[in-house]
C-alpha cells in the first residue's frame, strides 16, 4: 500500500535444527512429508494425493540438513525498491508450514478445476489491500481453518500472530480452498516448507506453466531455503520474465512481471487440461 510505512517486529519462535523427508509409496507414486523432529510436529505432518509427476527437477532439496536448514529468516520479502518502503512484516511461527491433512480428495476428470481457473479467481482478487492493521481477509480466512491449528502446534507461536505477518502464502492457501483444490495446491504460511511439500511429492521443475506455483528468492540462490516469497504464474512473457499474480505485494494483492533470475522453481497442481 503506497504511502504507508510500516514496520513490524519479527516473532521469536524456535524450531528444531534439522529436516529429513520421510518416503514412503501409495499406489506406485512416492510422496511425502517433512519430519521435524517432534512428536507434535510428526502428528501434524502429512502426505496428499497427487496425480503423476512431471519429470522433477534434478536440484530439488529432498533431504534438507547443514546451513539450509539452519535458515532463520522467516519474513517474505519484496525485491521491488517500492514494495521494500512498506516494511518487513512477521511471520507468527517463524517457520510454518508443510502439507495440509484432512484435505478434499482429489477429484477426478472434469471436476477438477482448469489452470484457467485458478489465475481468473486470483485475479480477481487483484486490488485487494492491507487495512490500517496489516491485515486483509485471507489472514482472517486461515486463522479459521484447522491447518492453522495444525501449524501454531507444529511451530509454536499464537494463532493472532497470523493476523498481521506476511500473507503471500496464505493468499495462494486461499485460492486453493476456494476452488477445492487444497490437496493439489497445498495450505502453507511459510513458503520454504510450501516448496519443499511440492519437491517431496515429485511436482517441481523448472519451467513455468500457467497456474503453476512460482517461489521466488531474492539473492540468486536457487535453494528452497532461500526462498522468500510466492505467487501463481499467469504466462510466461520470454525466456528471462515470468507474469504472476501476488499477494502481499506492496501490502496488496498484485500482478508482477518477474525475473528467472528470482525464481527457485515451481510447483505443479494436476489441474485439468
Amino acid at each position: 500500500m503506497p504511502g504507508i510505512n510500516r514496520r513490524k517486529t519479527p516473532g521469536r519462535h524456535r524450531k528444531p535444527s534439522t529436516r529429513t523427508i520421510t518416503w514412503r509409496t501409495t499406489g506406485g507414486v512416492a510422496v511425502g512429508a517433512a519430519v521435524l523432529g517432534t512428536a507434535a510436529a510428526t502428528a501434524h505432518a502429512s502426505v496428499l494425493p497427487f496425480g503423476p509427476p512431471p519429470a522433477a527437477d534434478a536440484s530439488s532439496e529432498l533431504a534438507v540438513t547443514g546451513k539450509d536448514a539452519r535458515v532463520t529468516a522467516s519474513k517474505d520479502r519484496e525485491k521491488d525498491e517500492h514494495d521494500r518502503k512498506d516494511g518487513a512484516k512477521k511471520n507468527p511461527t517463524a517457520k510454518g508450514g508443510g502439507a495440509k491433512r484432512g484435505t478434499p480428495a482429489k477429484r477426478a476428470g472434469t471436476s477438477r478445476p482448469t489452470a484457467a481457473e485458478a489465475i481468473r479467481l486470483a485475479r480477481s482478487q487483484v486490488g485487494i489491500a492491507e487495512n490500517g492493521g496489516g491485515e486483509t481477509k485471507f489472514q482472517k480466512w486461515y486463522m479459521g481453518t484447522s491447518r492453522a491449528q495444525e501449524t501454531l502446534a507444529r511451530d509454536g507461536g499464537s494463532l493472532r500472530g497470523y493476523g498481521d505477518a506476511n500473507w503471500c502464502d496464505m493468499f495462494i492457501s486461499w485460492i486453493g480452498e476456494q476452488i477445492g483444490f487444497t490437496d493439489q495446491i497445498g495450505s502453507d504460511a511459510w513458503t520454504v516448507a510450501h516448496a519443499r511439500w511440492f519437491q517431496a511429492n515429485g511436482r517441481w521443475g523448472t519451467e513455468p506453466r500457467p497456474g503453476a506455483i512460482v517461489f521466488y528468492a531474492w539473492d540468486g540462490r536457487k535453494t528452497s531455503g532461500a526462498i522468500r516469497h510466492v505467487g501463481m504464474v499467469i504466462k510466461k512473457v520470454d525466456d528471462d520474465t515470468i507474469e504472476a499474480v501476488e499477494g502481499n505485494t506492496g501490502n496488496a494483492v498484485r500482478i508482477k512481471e518477474r525475473s528467472a533470475g528470482d525464481i527457485v522453481g515451481y510447483g505443479y497442481p494436476d489441474y485439468r487440461s
